[in-house]
């Protein structure tokens, strides 16, 4: 009995990965199989267009200089700093609350001469709540030592740094769970739901009622194809633009966790729909549900328990946690064990799904 169940599970490994053969060999063909290998490098073009590299971004830097400071010279030839000249105070704080500037320096006429005379002239320095923290020591610390050249001794200033709007991470950290989750989505939830409907649709899931395959194993090794590529094109996504700085171990297990919970709803769309068409009208009907979770980090200010209403934040916010707060598995394992539950309850809605799906091929 132990040799014929090892036969029949060789067998059933067999024919699943016959089966991801076959895919893979058809696959360049296929235009969605396509766009998941090419997003990797539009969602990195698009970053590096609106908002530059994630992690490296040059230092940025107003200044209003009412009189014609040797200050501003002295920050023109810094390099690595980017400097823009205002001539008005206010424009110049709209400008650091609004993230377009890491910071802003207001020099008061014959600021130069105040302080070759030894008196300790003001010195308005704003920063913005959303620049990398970063950016901000290195643009407070050039102020303080160029100010200390013109001087010529210790600092003869008394510098009040002004956080101008609310302390959070800038815009280009707080994508990172969108462009991760939307990787794992096109490969995860597009790949085998489009696979499967494509199938149905030509007619060559009939073939399985007569063949040594079984529809079961079919709905797995595109499981598998969708869940290898995921995790490769979200790895893929994350490096490109520079976030890959995690620990690798904790960041592939919930990559991995992330990636089974959407190959089994792309599974689920798969195996429900008839065709091609009913999987675009129930991805367009529930594909904000899966992405929602992800606009609550580009917006903190929201109220952030709407977010855990949604199943793919218990994958989602572990990505975040692992990449961006350099969390550790033990920081999120309540999340996952959540997580773990929705793709248990994802597992018996395929099973369902797939010996309906039979019963249908059976009959018809």
């Amino acid at each position: 009995m132990g040799r014929a169940q090892e036969k029949g599970a060789d067998a059933v490994i067999e024919r699943i990965l016959l089966v991801v053969r076959k895919d893979l060999q058809l696959g360049p063909r296929s235009p969605i199989f396509l766009w998941v290998l090419i997003l990797p490098f539009l969602i990195t073009i698009m970053l590096q267009v609106a908002f530059g590299n994630l992690f490296e971004s040059t230092p940025r830097l107003g200044i209003v200089d009412q009189g014609s400071s040797t200050v501003t010279t002295s920050v023109e030839a810094v390099d690595g700093i980017e400097l823009t000249l205002l001539d008005d105070v206010d424009d110049l704080k709209r400008k650091v609350e609004a993230n377009d500037l890491d910071a802003g320096l207001v020099l008061q006429p014959d600021f130069d001469a105040a302080l070759q005379s030894g008196a300790r002239p003001p010195l308005e320095f704003y920063v913005g709540g959303e620049s990398l923290a970063s950016n901000r020591v290195i643009l407070a610390v050039t102020t303080v030592d160029i100010i200390r050249e013109v001087e010529g001794s210790t600092p003869p200033v008394d510098v009040e740094v002004v956080a101008l709007g609310k302390e959070g991470d800038p815009i280009s950290v707080r994508l990172v769970p969108f462009i991760t989750v939307y990787a794992l989505l096109i490969a995860g939830v597009f790949l085998p739901s489009f696979s499967l409907a494509d199938e149905r649709e030509k007619r060559t899931l009939d073939a399985l009622v007569v063949s040594p395959v079984r529809l079961s194993e079919v709905v797995v090794a595109k499981g598998i194809l969708g869940f290898v590529l995921a995790i490769a094109m979200a790895v893929m996504t994350l490096w490109l633009n520079g976030a890959l700085t995690a620990e690798i171990l904790p960041l592939l297990i919930v990559l991995m966790v992330g990636g089974l919970l959407l190959v089994e709803v792309g599974l689920a769309y798969g195996t429900a729909s008839k065709d091609i068409n009913a999987v675009f009208a129930l991805i367009k009907g529930t594909g904000f549900i899966l992405l929602a979770p992800t606009i609550f980090y580009i917006f903190p200010d929201w109220p952030q328990w709407i977010a855990r209403l949604f199943p793919t934040y218990w994958v989602i916010n572990p990505i975040y946690e692992i990449t961006i707060n350099d969390g550790q598995l033990s920081d999120v394992a309540g999340e996952l064990a959540i997580a773990f539950v929705v793709i248990v309850a994802l597992a018996f809605v395929v099973a369902m799904l797939t010996r309906r799906l039979r019963t249908k091929l059976a009959t018809t």
